[in-house]
């Protein structure tokens, strides 16, 4: 039986974009329901034709990139395109940062309001990274 996984991603360091791409790839290829809403600092690297580094907290992030962890944007990818995750970006976030839903790399889905969120993420595991 699959799961509902929503993801509130909302923080723009390496550990957390890491640890919610992660969450999403593997529920996604498990066959569970994953959907990820993108806000705040992490949709900054979500832009298209942009190659914005994610800051590290600590020494765990310095070793993702050491040890060659397959990086969360590419994790994220393989949600979408393997396991048929959501990714959806914030309608007010866009709007903040002055971003349209062509800016975004091809993978997210159209914008969509907290409220909207929420109301589908109903009897879902919800997870905020």
């Amino acid at each position: 039986m699959s799961r509902k996984i929503h993801i509130v991603c909302l923080s723009g360091s390496l550990e957390k974009l890491q640890m919610a791409a992660m969450v999403a790839s593997v529920g996604a290829a498990s066959g569970d329901e994953v959907t990820v809403f993108f806000s705040m600092n992490a949709l900054a690297y979500f832009i298209r034709d942009e190659d914005k580094e994610a800051p590290v907290e600590g020494n765990f992030g310095t070793l993702l990139h050491t040890k060659g962890v397959p990086p969360f944007k590419h994790l994220f990818q393989q949600a979408a395109e393997l396991g048929d995750a959501q990714l959806l970006p914030c309608s007010m976030a866009l709007d903040l940062l002055k971003i349209t839903d062509d800016d975004l790399v091809p993978e997210f889905g159209k914008a969509t309001g907290l409220t909207k969120f929420l109301m589908d993420a109903e009897g879902a595991q919800l997870l905020s990274f």
